[in-house]
């Protein structure tokens, strides 16, 4: 399957560069699997997709602020260091840019010496393993230097942070925050419950590596970086539970996704577990835990795209995103949902 067959026409005007006022205000398009039909709604009607017996899986990663910006010791260079992945206390792989200043031996001062990394290995696709000196708590020190790390398409500031966190994140360790979930409020999620839907929280540390461009013409060249997932046994128990008595499982985003997938047995049961993950879903893959997707509106050719295609229809998913641009809808990170039937 080659790459161009998950391209398609957008406009840059609807890329959302702002979140909205409230978070629940997107619009949802839903898709039905079985007649093929398209409805246009509001976030909060997602509800009358749920029932009673069902099971909403949602990702409780936090991001972290991982963007760092720091000058070199030696020549005052400036230095963007992008935190992806805690190799140990003070350890981290990173992405520098520029790179070609980032040599092994390279030191990098933040806010004015408050932290310095020295570079100490160069690894897969030019990433950097960089050491951190520093004195107290480095995730105070990275709360107080570090920037929310936005995806390159969003250009305008964020003029709060938490608009870049779902309302359950808990468990610091993303380098991008699993949009889908945004959409979510407080209240929102309360009247779920009151139907009697259950809330499963999982946990993906998402890294760039979900979100890296593929480059393969052929797809399956394409290579996923391993993320972090944590499912627990409360999780567990009431994914299986779900299924044993016929629910639905509504994964809220592909992080939820992969990582359910990652797990599952052959009759969708999973276990309580944590480990790394680099599966990578495409068409063709049969689904064995996940019933129905929650998700957002993501870049052409991308591994996000490729997965949407998996779960329904590829030349159905181009026909639906040519009808979201047609509506107006809003796209990629602080865009609109998707409902996947």
């Amino acid at each position: 399957m080659k790459l161009s067959d998950f391209y398609y026409d957008l406009p840059e005007e609807l890329i959302a560069q702002d979140p909205l006022l409230k978070r629940s205000d997107s619009k949802l398009m839903v898709i039905n699997r079985d007649d093929g039909s398209i409805e246009h709604k509001h976030f909060t009607d997602v509800i009358e997709y749920l029932n009673a017996g069902d099971c909403l899986v949602i990702n409780d990663t936090k991001v972290i602020p991982a963007r760092l910006i720091g000058v070199k010791e030696d020549t005052g260079a400036s230095i963007e260091v992008l935190l992806l992945k805690r190799k140990d206390d003070k350890t981290w792989e990173t992405l520098v840019k520029p790179g070609k200043k980032a040599k092994v031996g390279a030191r990098i001062s933040f806010g004015d010496g408050r932290l310095i990394g020295e570079v100490v290995d160069i690894v897969d696709e030019g990433n950097r393993l960089i050491s951190f000196e520093y004195d107290g708590i480095f995730e105070e020190v990275l709360d107080e230097l570090g920037q929310m790390p936005l995806p390159p398409y969003i250009t305008h500031k964020l003029e709060d942070k938490n608009r870049y966190q779902t309302v359950y994140a808990k468990h610091d360790g993303s380098a991008a925050a699993p949009t889908a979930g945004l959409h979510f409020t407080n209240e929102l999620l309360d009247e779920i419950e009151k139907k009697g839907i259950r809330i499963a929280r999982v946990t993906l540390h998402v890294g760039l590596g979900t979100f890296r461009p593929v480059k393969a013409d052929n797809i399956t060249d394409h290579h996923m970086h391993s993320e972090f997932y944590v499912i627990d046994e409360e999780a567990a128990g009431i994914i299986n539970d779900t299924k044993a008595n016929g629910g639905k499982i509504v994964s809220v985003g592909t992080t939820s996704t992969r990582t359910l997938e990652t797990v599952a047995d052959e009759n969708g049961k999973v276990k309580p577990t944590s480990g790394w993950t680099d599966i990578f879903i495409y068409p063709g893959y049969k689904f064995k835990c996940v019933d129905r997707l929650i998700t957002n509106f993501h870049l052409p050719e991308s591994t996000l795209l490729m997965l949407v295609s998996a779960l329904y229809d590829r030349e159905k998913i181009l026909q639906a995103y040519k009808i979201a641009v047609k509506e107006h809808y809003r796209f990629f990170s602080f865009g609109d949902a998707m409902l996947i039937l």
